[in-house]
């Protein structure tokens, strides 16, 4: 009895059997036109023959049609079927059908080919499976179920840095044959080129952006050696610089800074009142003086005299560059000078200047300190400015010939820097006050015991007499309020503070002869000042 075809997906294509140690029995690869040509055993059936003719006739193969697919074949595209592209040839090669298959369909490795009628193997399976028709993935009735989703498998693997290898010296590369001959010869050329082009680069850069040595320009001819004379401003700045210093005075977050000069081989300093007034009365307060080699050493303070605005310090140092003083009555106006100093906090700082003006009567105010005094001041030109105060003004023979002490300027509350108005105490002066403190520690002036004025009639100048003091030398010598002083000793006065510098231009107790005018009359005194 012929077996009956399987109503599914698949109806109409072979369904073979397949199993490890037989060929594979096609059931319907026959055409039923052969079957029935074939021999009594298809007429013996019967009924059952005509049963089959009549599903073969509706279920069977087209005449002419060997296998369960149509022949290959290209068929016309249409409107509504789009075709993809033919497969690549590699892929057709690897994957598609020889070109002499007869059969459309591809077999299991091990199955021969179709069998022939009446050819079965009842041991093989159905399918290629050993589950046969159960398998789901072969039974085209079994229903679709889904799962879960597939999940990858954590291939995460801890990752390792590959560890660089030891840095080769330079004698392992030359000589370690770590480095092939040839890539070390390749190198050297490398380099030698780089070289050759970067020199030549550089050799045409220089030349083309230096004028310096550009062959058509002209330079001005020059001395091939600059001298400097023991006159020339080079040569007293070297030899005066190591006398002067920079004093700094520290009172806890508060400070100054000033400058000073050696005029005593003990290590005798002289400087301005109001450079270290502030650390007179205070116990905590240090005073340090540094020399132009950058020794730093502390002072102590040796007498003070606020009247002239001068002070000595003391330093320990052993056999100091001492400055030579010179004599303030041999200048003249329009002579050079130099002031050196420590402008700012800036040390061993040297201009240069004239002498401006002599006997220039001016008032030092206080500013925080103790200083009332009026000084018969060396005007100069040079550059003076805040913390030069104390330092040395220099004539052109390297003699110091004043101390340079005030300046005028037209900021307020001395903010302002230099406008060439510079001032300086007279050395002569300077000489005679720091004797005194040196041996006493104090200074005495010569008083007139007066108040006075300054006042003009519009032909003449003076100073009028405010009021005497009660046992001074002016009333000793009969003056009165309302007289005006014109003149004392051989100095013409045109004010009040000309007349304080007069007077202290004389020693105490010395006679001095004072012109005064009283109601419209000269009169001649003799004072004793006291």
């Amino acid at each position: 009895m012929s077996e009956q075809p399987r109503t599914s997906a698949n109806q109409g294509e072979p369904r073979g059997h397949s199993g490890a140690d037989g060929p594979t029995t096609d059931l319907q690869r026959e055409d039923p036109a052969e079957r029935d040509a074939s021999g009594p055993q298809h007429s013996a059936a019967g009924g059952e023959s005509a049963g089959h003719s009549a599903e073969a006739a509706v279920f069977g193969r087209p005449e002419g049609v060997r296998g369960s697919f149509a022949p290959r074949g290209n068929p016309a595209p249409t409107a509504r079927v789009s075709h993809a592209p033919p497969a690549p040839e590699s892929l057709a090669k690897a994957f598609g059908r020889p070109a002499d298959a007869p059969e459309p369909l591809q077999r299991a490795p091990w199955d021969p080919g179709p069998h022939q009628p009446g050819e079965s193997d009842p041991s093989e399976p159905v399918f290629w499976s050993e589950r046969g028709e159960q398998d789901p993935w072969r039974d085209p009735t079994a229903g679709a179920v889904l799962g879960d989703p597939a999940q990858e498998r954590d291939r995460t693997e801890p990752t390792t840095t590959p560890e660089n290898g030891p840095l080769l010296s330079a004698r392992e590369v030359l000589f370690g044959r770590r480095v092939r001959p040839r890539a070390l010869l390749t190198l050297g050329l490398v380099v030698l080129l780089v070289g050759a082009v970067g020199g030549f680069v550089g050799r045409l850069t220089a030349e083309e952006g230096n004028p310096l040595t550009d062959p058509s320009v002209t330079l001005a001819s020059v001395q091939p050696g600059t001298e400097r004379p023991a006159g020339s401003v080079s040569g007293v700045a070297s030899r005066v610089l190591p006398a002067v210093v920079s004093v700094e005075v520290r009172l806890g977050s508060e400070g100054g800074t000033g400058s000073g000069v050696v005029i005593d081989g003990k290590g005798y300093v002289v400087t301005n009142n109001h450079v270290v007034s502030m650390a007179a009365d205070t116990p905590n307060a240090k005073i340090f003086t540094v020399f132009s080699d950058g020794t730093r050493t502390p002072a102590r303070i040796v007498g003070r005299d606020p009247q002239t605005d001068l002070a000595v310090l003391k330093v320990e140092v052993s056999n100091p560059t001492v400055a030579q003083l010179g004599s303030s009555e041999e200048l003249r106006v329009g002579d050079s000078v130099l002031a050196i100093g420590s402008p700012l906090g800036l040390d061993s700082t040297v201009t240069r200047g004239i002498v401006s003006s002599l006997d220039r009567p001016v008032r030092l105010a206080g500013e925080g300190t103790d200083t009332n005094a009026v000084i018969d001041a060396i005007q100069t030109d040079a550059a003076v400015n805040p913390g030069n105060s104390g330092g040395a003004l220099v004539a052109g023979n390297g003699a110091v010939v004043g101390i340079n002490t005030a300046i005028r300027t037209l900021g307020t509350g001395g903010s302002g820097g230099s406008i060439g108005l510079g001032f300086a105490v007279p050395i002569d002066k300077v000489r005679q006050v720091a004797q005194q403190l040196i041996r006493t520690g104090e200074v005495e002036h010569a008083e007139l015991g007066v108040d006075a004025k300054s006042v003009t009639d519009g032909t003449a100048d003076g100073a009028q007499v405010q009021n005497v003091r009660q046992g001074s030398a002016a009333e000793a010598a009969g003056l009165a309020e309302g007289d005006v002083i014109t003149k004392v000793g051989d100095r013409e006065i045109d004010g009040a503070d000309e007349l304080e510098v007069a007077v202290g231009e004389h020693d105490v107790g010395a006679v001095v002869a004072v012109t005064v005018v009283r109601d419209g009359n000269e009169l001649v005194l003799d004072v004793t000042l006291q």
